[in-house]
């Protein structure tokens, strides 16, 4: 690269000197990518600049996606594969070009935030490569997601080949296994790998004549004789598949076999999950401040893993009930909402829950009201240590296994799953350092509303303690080939002043793998699928579609008949719902083909607590004005009931309209996935989730929050094509069904992350997949750096 570069240099010395003036004149300091192409594209058209156009320096430039600017350096950061990073410093005057480390590059930004040209005499570096020495790392970036696929392959060949003591660590894991003191799959019998191969031959034998459809209790007793316990199957058929698959484990071990063989031990029988910011409850609690996707998220998964767990520990031929907590926080202060019960039983489950426990003040207090998410971080800890107790009394001991949600649920998870031995996954949801440009490099401007020192430092403690981490799709890992991947954003940054990270998180660890949520599909489902629609529902839909003038409502619609435009999500800036009805209010040919309707946050900016929420409320009232969209736009509050909602995604469906979510960033975009499998056309932003949910054209569009008018266009085109052509419409429509039920359904979901549980707790328990040596660094990090950062946070 280097060499390529200093060749463009010599050869090109004019015109790369009059574009890199071009960007020394800009008057900034941080260029993104779309800056640096978009000043190129414009030289290119320059008699200068056409010398440059099929020369290397042009892909060269293309990859870059950031520049640092401190004339007469320009430095670099190029990413010429995804995940992949080099990083060069171009000194504009001599034309002359060095490649420069991370270290140095994230060096040259502080000083360049810092105003200084002289670098700090220390700066703490956090580099977590040396850890990872000699532990195994994906290398193709088609394979990023896809963790435990590799980590079987490479640890199986490993043990059962290359140290040669794989029988033994798997026959002293099978032995680990018992529910309430009761022994499973193995007893006490079998002392030896040779003693187990003898009894599964002779239990093969016997039950070789036994009907398939017999059950567990009628062959017990011979196989308990045989050194074998239940978990096996509940039917004859099922246990014989079972040993089959250990025998032949046991004889050529083979990755495929091994995960199939995990997959049916009898493991998981209760599972805490950990989420405590915000209003957590079943009711009236959407739209309140930090209260949204996640929620929904989780109790939509807890009813999904409920019921792959029954089915799963039943196939395994055991008569137990599985057992799910949802840990969160007691609000007493609750606001009209649950929040303030200790216990609350998941409607749709038999016995999952939710348990609050509080955040308690210095002092020991119980904190009564709501805190913001970017404000909780000094009561974590003693809320982890609090939890603990209440949930091994909850559950009568340890869970099986522990999902943290957010950056907050996720450090509580680390906490927990450190004092109780427990495999723990994380979930992100979105990561807030993708959200807020330059929120690293400024985080001391954004301290005093956001703390983004503790959060950024939460994030990689957890990233890097998590057994393993699952995301909705392949971007929000390592992005796409224009754009950096959520998680890929920690590998390397800085905060000034304060430290930097040269190694934190890889996008190829095999820790990372994809599982999609879907929608609940008793409350999502197609407009079509006329039996199952709540048309009793339509007259109070109508009125509050269509309807005058009612406290929770502005606008109304004159021509009813026209299509809707749907959108519906918390009134956050990043959700951009006022940008929509800009681009709305701005575009007459969309303005004339449909309606606007939205869905969203209050209309009194006073019954808002969030700061943010009431500026956007301001923000959209303002908007209506401006536009004088009263007439062809109606904004409601949030809807908080579930059923309603579904049957309001169908019946916008059944007015030709669209459902658009315009946000500037979406991790995933639950709202994108009920529209649908609503069978509801959708125009999404192309910056996250939507890019891979959504094909472009066939079940979907993608559009760009940062250039409205080109969104609002397509828009209008797609809505007048349609009426011409009403197939074009249908075509849509039927395409995001089947989109969604091919990739995206939570029994999908339920049995993958499962699946997931019971295979990285084996390599935990075979292998240093645990990564001690890690862990201990990290719990140093988290003494000295985030604690006094957390114990500067004041108190709400």
């Amino acid at each position: 690269m280097i060499h390529t570069l200093d060749e463009m240099l010599a050869a090109h010395r004019k015109p790369l000197y009059l574009l890199f003036r071009r960007y020394l004149e800009s008057g900034r300091v941080f260029l993104l990518h779309s800056d640096l192409v978009d000043t190129y594209d414009a030289f290119l058209k320059s008699a200068a600049g056409r010398r440059l156009a099929d020369t290397p320096f042009t892909p060269l430039l293309r990859s870059a996606e950031e520049a640092v600017l401190q004339p007469p350096l320009i430095c670099l950061a190029l990413r010429a594969r995804v995940a992949s990073w080099d990083f060069v410093e171009i000194h504009t005057g001599e034309m002359r070009a060095r490649r420069v480390d991370v270290s140095d590059f994230l060096a040259f930004k502080e000083r360049t935030v810092d105003g200084t040209a002289a670098e700090p005499a220390w700066t703490l570096e956090i580099d977590l490569r040396p850890f990872e020495r000699g532990f195994p790392k994906l290398k193709e970036v088609r394979s990023i997601g896809r963790g435990v696929e590799f980590l079987n392959r490479h640890l199986s060949n490993e043990l059962f080949h290359g140290l040669g003591k794989g029988d033994r660590r798997l026959f002293e894991f099978l032995k680990l296994h018992q529910i309430h003191g009761r022994p499973l799959m193995l007893g006490g019998l079998l002392e030896d790998c040779e003693e187990l191969r003898g009894a599964l031959a002779a239990a093969l034998d016997r039950l070789a004549d036994v009907p398939e459809e017999a059950t567990w209790s009628e062959v017990a007793r011979e196989m308990v004789q045989l050194g074998f316990e239940p978990g096996w199957g509940r039917t004859v058929a099922r246990i014989r598949e079972t040993m089959v698959l250990l025998s032949d484990i046991l004889e050529a071990p083979s990755p495929e076999n091994l995960e199939q063989f995990l997959r049916r031990i009898p493991m998981i029988f209760s599972i805490a999950i950990v989420s405590p910011h915000g209003y957590f409850g079943q009711s009236d609690v959407l739209g309140k401040p930090d209260t949204g996707g996640q929620v929904v998220y989780i109790l939509d998964q807890v009813r999904a893993l409920e019921g792959e767990m029954r089915r799963s520990i039943a196939d395994q031929g055991l008569d137990i009930e599985p057992d799910i907590v949802v840990l969160t926080r007691l609000i007493p202060d609750a606001g009209g909402t649950t929040c303030d019960q200790r216990i609350e039983r998941i409607h749709g489950t038999r016995r999952a829950r939710i348990l609050r426990v509080p955040f308690r003040d210095r002092a020991g207090e119980t904190v009564p009201h709501w805190i913001s998410r970017f404000m909780v971080w000094p009561y974590l800890e003693r809320f982890a240590h609090e939890a603990e107790g209440a949930l091994l009394g909850e559950l009568g001991g340890k869970p099986d296994f522990l999902i943290g949600n957010y950056s907050d649920g996720n450090l509580v998870a680390s906490l927990l799953s450190r004092r109780l031995g427990v495999t723990q996954c994380n979930v992100a949801h979105a990561l807030e350092k993708t959200k807020y440009l330059h929120a690293d490099l400024y985080w001391r401007e954004h301290e005093p509303t956001h703390h983004f020192s503790c959060q950024f430092t939460a994030d990689l403690i957890a990233m890097n303690t998590a057994d393993f981490i699952i995301t909705s799709t392949y971007q929000e890992i390592a992005g796409t080939r224009t754009g950096v991947g959520q998680y890929e954003s920690y590998k390397s940054f800085t905060l000034p002043g304060l430290y930097r990270v040269v190694s934190g998180i890889d996008p190829f660890d095999p820790k990372f793998n994809i599982v999609s949520p879907g929608a609940d599909p008793d409350v999502f489902f197609p407009h079509h699928d006329r039996e199952r629609r709540l048309v009793e529902l339509h007259g109070e839909i109508r009125d509050l579609v269509h309807g005058g003038e009612r406290p929770d409502a502005r606008g109304h619609l004159a021509d009813v008949d026209k299509p809707l435009l749907f959108a519906m999500s918390r009134l956050d800036p990043i959700k951009n719902l006022t940008g929509l009805v800009d681009w709305y209010g701005c575009c007459p040919a969309l303005r004339e083909q449909a309606n606007l309707f939205l869905v969203g946050g209050f209309l009194d900016p006073a019954q808002s607590a969030d700061r943010e929420e009431r500026a956007q409320i301001e923000r959209l009232h303002t908007l209506f004005a401006h536009h004088g969209l009263d007439g062809q736009a109606r904004w409601v509050a949030m809807q908080m009931d579930k059923n309603l909602v579904g049957e309001l995604y169908r019946f916008v469906a059944d007015s030709r309209g669209v459902f658009v979510q315009p946000a500037l960033f979406e991790a995933f975009g639950l709202t994108v996935i009920e529209a649908m499998t609503s069978g509801l056309p959708t125009f999404a932003t192309r910056y996250g989730g939507p890019l891979e949910s959504i094909e472009h054209g066939i079940s979907g569009f993608h559009i760009d929050p940062n250039h409205g008018d080109e969104a609002a266009a397509a828009i209008a085109a797609f809505l007048e094509e349609s009426r011409r052509d009403p197939e074009r419409w249908d075509r849509i429509s039927a395409g995001a069904i089947a989109r969604v039920q091919s990739r995206y359904t939570w029994s999908r979901y339920a049995s993958r992350l499962l699946a997931l549980s019971r295979i990285y707790g084996f390599w935990k328990f075979i292998s240093n997949i645990e990564r001690e040596e890690t862990r201990r660094y990290l719990e140093m990090f988290y003494g000295l750096m985030f604690k006094p950062l957390a114990e500067d946070v004041p108190s709400s």
